[in-house]
């Protein structure tokens, strides 16, 4: 009987077989697929006008039933004779793919699976001409399949139901001009349609694909020269960096640069960076690299860029070694980057001695499209549930924590949960413990601001003529809002919470950020019992719990303290933990070394100059006199709060025009510019900080 050879077999040659035949007649279809389709499933005898409706109707039904269509073969050729007889439309697993054959030599691919499994669902039509109606009708059918079908909810994300509407390409294509990042576009759209995030009938690679193949260049962008750019600005500024790569064909392939300012904040805040890649630069088509850390202030700074014409192993390994350059070979003590295996694999490379983590942030931008079709009303529930594990403090309560959320939510199987828990020393804070990272691993705030900031770097290829100077400008403006900002920190009041003398002494040294940090630590320590045990350890605990805590060793001849949360060594600040063992022991200041430098409200200088002078130690009779100045500047401004915003202005301004001057060198070695920086900062921290209680 036909409808058993189409069941068995290869669907071709059952397809073929039957084609000899006079008409073939076929069970309707069985199982799940029938009644998933109903009374829409295709019929012996069914008439379309044209074979394209009949593709139409067989793609619908296939999507009700959880799997998609391919056109397959035909038989008589368009134009000649009777033209096109038959038409055969299958299962989009149908047939086996052959494997692919690599030359010597050539470029290394990727060898992905194939889905095709030699599903045997198909259906077939033959032209009636004579019929006197719809000249196609359907001559056979077949809905069995070897392999599961997919649910509703699955079944859009497979590549045929990816349908971007010429309305949406429209908005697609003017966003793109606009400068809009994809992920901005996505999830606009979704605001637009009212739809959860990850529900548009398209991905982020099909938006990624339009763009490129729609993509035209005006005039303007045809003369786009990057490397120009550099060597101009190199030219203003001989401090500036860059370094680039040409293909076999001469044409610029990978370029980086650094800024002067970028290169002396990475001195001092170069401990813990995040390289985000997850960004492109839309008018070039080019994945576009940015280092960025956190200063003293809590406050993003800008490290360097990178534009890569390929995301691979190559492209990765080249980018750290030209910003190890740039950065007189220091490496970061942490590195925060996304999901990426050949980013992955040059970090190990290129930074041996440096700790990989994976950023949360970049992380948890793509739950939405992970787990918000799978969890439904349950989503944010799960959300919660996911960072109160993250924020654990040891990896054995993360990890019974993570199955029993995983039996709560029925997420046995799911690939991403899987990935996540498979990956947790990477990304989850009680296996990061120990590790520097200067705040980046908090999953708001600093990931909010950092964001903003990338996106002002964006924007700067709206004048893609002059990128590289519109990022410059969007960086030094950066910079000068964070002074003013830190300025303004430096001038407002503290107010001290707690008796304790430490306070005081922290205060006075570290920023209003840092001290905010440390002083919530020294507030809760308040509620913790100190139990001495035997030599150099202590237990430390919450005064309600009966069990657990904290083991805190102190060495009192170097004045050593350490606690087995590790938030010091994590964060820079010392723990409620350590804090209330020094009060125990009688402690009125904080020992030095646990106030890192890169926390202060003066910084030390720069090793070097920029120029590669070595810079002294001391004022000159002008800084001492400047230093007068600006001390009786804040001791009057401070009186009053309308003194106090009269002297904020001005003083803002005075620094804008400062900079505007050439930088000059002085006989010690020291800038001008830098000099006075730090002579206005110790004024302000030292002399005239207000705190009150």
């Amino acid at each position: 009987m036909p409808a058993e050879s189409a069941s068995r077999g290869d669907p071709l040659e059952s397809m073929e077989g039957a084609s000899s035949g006079e008409e073939e007649t076929e069970d309707s279809p069985d199982g799940m697929a029938a009644v998933a389709a109903g009374d829409s499933a295709p019929y012996i005898g069914q008439r379309f006008l044209t074979h394209d409706a009949a593709y139409e109707f067989y793609g619908g039904f296939a999507k009700l039933c959880g799997f998609s269509i391919r056109r397959h073969r035909t038989e008589g050729k368009d134009g000649v004779g009777k033209g096109i007889t038959r038409r055969y439309f299958v299962c989009h697993r149908a047939g086996n793919a052959p494997a692919k054959s690599f030359n010597d030599g050539a470029q290394q691919q990727r060898n992905r699976k194939s889905t095709r499994c030699g599903c045997q669902a198909y259906l077939r039509i033959g032209r009636d001409p004579g019929a006197g109606g719809p000249e196609w009708r359907v001559t056979g059918f077949s809905n069995h399949h070897n392999h599961q079908l997919l649910r509703q909810d699955e079944v859009r994300f497979l590549p045929a139901y990816h349908v971007i509407s010429d309305l949406d390409r429209d908005r697609i294509l003017l966003f793109a001009k606009s400068g809009i990042s994809v992920q901005q576009m996505m999830r606009i759209m979704e605001l637009e349609k009212c739809v959860e995030p990850g529900s548009l009938p398209f991905t982020e690679k099909d938006v990624r694909n339009l763009i490129h193949s729609f993509r035209r260049f005006d005039q303007e962008e045809q003369n786009v020269d990057l490397l120009k750019m550099c060597r101009n600005f190199k030219e203003k500024d001989p401090n500036f960096k860059f370094d680039f790569t040409r293909d076999a064909n001469n044409r610029l392939e990978s370029i980086a640069w650094s800024y002067a300012s970028s290169i002396q904040s990475y001195e001092i805040f170069g401990d813990a960076v995040v390289f985000d890649t997850t960004h492109r630069l839309t008018a070039l088509d080019m994945p576009l690299g940015i280092w960025i850390g956190m200063n003293n202030h809590g406050m993003p700074c800008f490290f360097g860029c990178t534009l890569l014409r390929e995301e691979n192993l190559q492209s990765f390994d080249w980018a750290l070694q030209v910003f190890l350059n740039f950065m007189n070979r220091k490496s970061p003590q942490t590195i925060l980057t996304d999901q990426n295996i050949y980013l992955k694999e040059a970090v190990e490379k290129e930074l041996p001695s440096t700790k990989h983590a994976l950023s949360i942030w970049l992380i948890a931008a793509r739950f939405p499209s992970w787990f918000k079709a799978v969890l439904k009303e349950q989503y944010n529930d799960w959300e919660n549930e996911f960072y109160r594990l993250y924020n654990m403090e040891n990896t054995m309560d993360f990890d019974h924590g993570w199955s029993d959320m995983v039996d709560c939510y029925g997420l046995h199987g799911n690939r991403h949960i899987a990935s996540l828990f498979a990956s947790r020393n990477t990304w989850a804070l009680p296996y990061l413990r120990g590790h520097f990272s200067a705040g980046l691993t908090a999953s708001t705030g600093v990931s909010n601001s950092i964001n903003d900031f990338i996106q002002r770097l964006l924007s700067a290829q709206r004048r893609l003529s002059y990128f590289i100077e519109e990022v410059a400008l969007v960086v030094d403006c950066k910079d000068q809002a964070g002074e003013q900002q830190t300025m303004q920190q430096n001038l407002q009041n503290i107010i001290l919470k707690t008796a304790a003398p430490v306070e005081g002494h922290a205060a006075a040294i570290l920023t209003p950020y840092a001290f905010s940090k440390l002083q919530d630590e020294l507030v809760v320590a308040a509620h913790y019992a100190s139990f001495h045990l035997e030599g150099n350890a202590f237990l430390v605990r919450h005064h309600t719990k009966t069990e657990g805590g904290c083991i805190v060793t102190w060495n009192q001849k170097e004045e050593l303290i350490s606690c087995s949360c590790q938030m010091f060594e994590s964060s820079g600040f010392l723990c409620r933990h350590a804090l209330r063992v020094l009060t125990a022991l009688n402690y009125f200041q904080i020992p030095d070394h646990y106030l890192p430098a890169r926390w202060h409200r003066t910084l030390p200088a720069p090793s070097k100059s920029l120029n590669g002078t070595i810079n002294h130690s001391g004022a000159s009779k002008s800084v001492k006199t400047l230093q007068s100045i600006v001390s009786a500047l804040v001791s009057e401004a401070a009186k009053s709060d309308e003194r106090m915003e009269v002297a904020t202005r001005e003083v803002s301004v005075l620094l804008t025009r400062i900079r505007q001057q050439p930088v000059l060198v002085n006989f010690s070695g020291e800038s001008v510019h830098s000099s006075m920086a730090a002579v206005t900062d110790h004024c302000i921290s030292s002399e005239n900080v207000k705190i009150s209680k």
